[in-house]
């Protein structure tokens, strides 16, 4: 079933609110009746009014474990980053504690994963400027399932570095984050030299190795990547460019036949993109699931797309979330028992939402 939202912003936004998200939350050409869709932190979590992006992993033990950046908004000088979990078997989150936090800089985008060897590394970016172009890549490890952590390391040291997507585990054993190189001073535009970059982490050399950048027409960000088969590799990214309304604003592509050492140029697919975050993996069933705003103009619908031919076609289909709003920068994982689970952030960025669904759901 679909839950009915709280009020998070007087009563009578709240209805409205309310009626509108209970109309469109899965819509589509056929909603399903076993989505459901909650809550997880809003404005009276006591970490800010800006709660965004999140970042959803699955531990070992079967633990969620959550992740955001958050403080008074998206460019204040005293941002951090929060995290919570919801142990196996209950429904309730813990409450949010600080797991990065810098006395000099602002914090970004996070990143939550556990690796094979059950390490758990929390990816962040470090941002010493005005904008995002100033920013590199920290990180700190885990060997408790996130109860304690490393001291931060770096990852990256040049300028306009940043993460977004978590890495997969590529068949030969290496590890493979994507990254971006974003470039510019404007917070309302993206160069077109802004593009995604990949690095190959042996995890018995501790050594990374970096992938050229991946150039497009209008620029391209905040790629999620999968392995197709072994060293083939598909990446779907977010478009560059700016946040005027057009017609004009397409999801790039990219490909790589050696295990996402280099990549083909980024090509423009049919999927619009009102530059936002996409989400792309890679199921237990082999099909691949992408999940995005179907729109150049609006974060708005999310939508979460599955392909069983290899990202050729894209036939099958569920709308998460519709309507009046943004609905924005998904994550997704799937879950041991097969559930598939997206996070995303609503509410002019003050709630992360927590969709759930099954893959036959989407029709």
């Amino acid at each position: 079933m679909i839950t009915k939202l709280p009020d998070f912003s007087g009563r009578a936004g709240a209805i409205a609110l309310a009626f509108a998200l209970l109309a469109t939350v899965g819509a589509g050409p056929r909603a399903s009746a076993d989505l459901v869709i909650d809550p997880v932190f809003g404005p009276e979590t006591p970490t800010g009014r800006y709660k965004h992006p999140s970042t959803l992993t699955e531990l070992d033990n079967g633990d969620l474990m959550i992740a955001y950046y958050g403080g008074g908004g998206e460019y204040e000088k005293e941002t951090a980053v929060f995290g919570a979990r919801r142990p196996q078997g209950e429904k309730e989150w813990t409450r949010p504690v600080v797991l990065a936090r810098n006395p000099m800089y602002s914090m970004g985008n996070p990143v939550l994963w556990q690796a094979p060897d059950h390490r758990v590394w929390l990816f962040f970016v470090v941002r010493p400027g005005e904008t995002w172009s100033t920013s590199r890549i920290g990180a700190k490890v885990s060997d408790d399932r996130g109860l304690t952590w490393s001291d931060t390391f770096m990852v990256t040291f040049d300028e306009g570095t940043m993460v977004r997507s978590r890495p997969i585990v590529l068949s030969d054993g290496q590890y493979l984050l994507p990254i971006y190189h974003e470039t510019g001073a404007d917070t309302e535009f993206t160069a077109p030299d802004t593009g995604s970059v990949f690095l190959r982490y042996d995890p018995v050399a501790r050594i990374w190795s970096r992938s050229e950048k991946v150039l497009s027409r209008m620029g391209n960000l905040q790629a999620a990547a999968v392995e197709l088969e072994p060293g083939r590799l598909l990446a779907l990214c977010r478009r560059g460019g700016d946040y005027s309304p057009g017609r004009d604003g397409f999801v790039v592509r990219t490909e790589s036949s050696d295990g996402g050492r280099t990549w083909s140029p980024g090509i423009e697919t049919d999927f619009p993109n009102p530059n936002a975050s996409v989400e792309l993996i890679r199921l237990k069933s082999g099909a691949l699931l992408f999940v995005y705003n179907h729109s150049m103009d609006e974060r708005s619908p999310l939508r979460a797309v599955l392909s069983i031919d290899g990202g050729r076609t894209w036939p099958r289909r569920l709308d998460l979330a519709s309507g009046p709003g943004s609905f924005s920068y998904p994550t997704a994982v799937q879950t041991r028992d097969g559930t598939i689970h997206v996070t995303f952030t609503s509410d002019d960025r003050t709630v992360i939402r927590h969709a759930r669904f099954e893959e036959s759901d989407l029709k």
